[in-house]
């Protein structure tokens, strides 16, 4: 062993070998944060495997992956177009746009939940750092979503010919926004499911309703018509507004999105995985007794 390894193990200090109660507390970050960046491989691998497990590694794996967000934009598409009474393809590639990337952030979400009440004998036999376990089901949920980036643009091409430009490549700040964002609140559900084990049973329904108060089903500019100034408020309160709004702008208009789009999302993200970051470091060394 190499003196900096030994030094490093000195600086970490796990206590997950005591199996008992502790007070909540954070232990030293700099240390903490600095042993999971070295342990990202292990994180890395923990993905693989889970993506390996649900067979998104072979060719029908990877098709249900964009079938399934593609089919449920089809449906909805159907549903705006009967009650529209009009044909509209650009309304469907924005529909599928932000399916897609909406999908990214629930799926975070939902998986990140039960992703450490459902590593419980890893917990007991190995000492790393528990926020890896959250941060890998994130990372699943990226790699999930990656197959159905060329499937939009494939849609962009037919539908928007004529919108392309450079300006688009700054989307990927948006994105980058969501994964920060997804990675803050599937590290917070998946220590609030270690106490409350119904967080898991209630998520989907709380992002069910969260998507029809985001732009996926309606385009940002729809809330300029609402009549209420507190609704158009709260609704751009909504963190996925800024997100998926600014998103939108680049991709489907090859616009610049307002200042307050920009300032906003990267708020909410840094905010949101501070947050959940330091709620999960504060928990973590009792989920090992609490899920014996």
């Amino acid at each position: 062993m190499t003196a900096p390894t030994r030094e490093r193990d000195r600086d970490f200090e796990p206590i997950y070998h005591h199996y008992g109660p502790h007070r909540a507390g954070l232990p030293p970050l700099i240390p903490y944060f600095r042993e999971l960046w070295h342990r990202r491989a292990f994180a890395a691998e923990m993905s693989k495997a889970t993506m390996r497990g649900a067979n998104t590694s072979t060719f029908f794996g990877q098709l249900w992956l964009i079938m399934n967000p593609l089919l449920l934009a089809g449906v909805y598409y159907l549903l705006v177009t009967i009650i529209r009474g009009q044909h509209d393809p650009v309304y469907f590639t924005h529909l599928c746009l932000n399916l897609f990337a909406f999908n990214l952030v629930s799926t975070s979400i939902n998986s990140g939940a039960t992703s450490v009440t459902g590593s419980g004998k890893l917990l007991m036999n190995t000492p790393f750092p528990r926020l890896l376990i959250p941060l890998s089901a994130v990372r699943t949920a990226f790699f999930r979503f990656l197959p159905t980036v060329p499937v939009y643009f494939v849609f962009h091409l037919i539908y928007l010919t004529d919108v392309w430009s450079p300006k688009m490549l700054l989307s990927v700040y948006f994105l980058g926004t969501m994964v920060l964002f997804g990675m803050g609140c599937a590290a917070f559900f998946s220590a609030l499911q270690v106490y409350f084990r119904d967080t898991s049973s209630f998520l989907p329904f709380f992002v069910r309703i969260w998507m029809y108060l985001s732009p996926v089903l309606w385009k940002p500019e729809a809330i300029d018509h609402m009549r209420s100034q507190t609704l158009h408020t709260l609704v751009q309160l909504n963190p996925m507004y800024s997100m998926l709004g600014g998103y939108t702008e680049l991709l489907q208009r090859s616009g610049f999105p307002p200042l307050y789009m920009w300032l906003t999302a990267g708020a909410w993200a840094v905010v949101v995985a501070a947050i959940g970051f330091l709620f999960f470091i504060s928990r973590e060394r009792e989920f090992t007794v609490r899920l014996v």
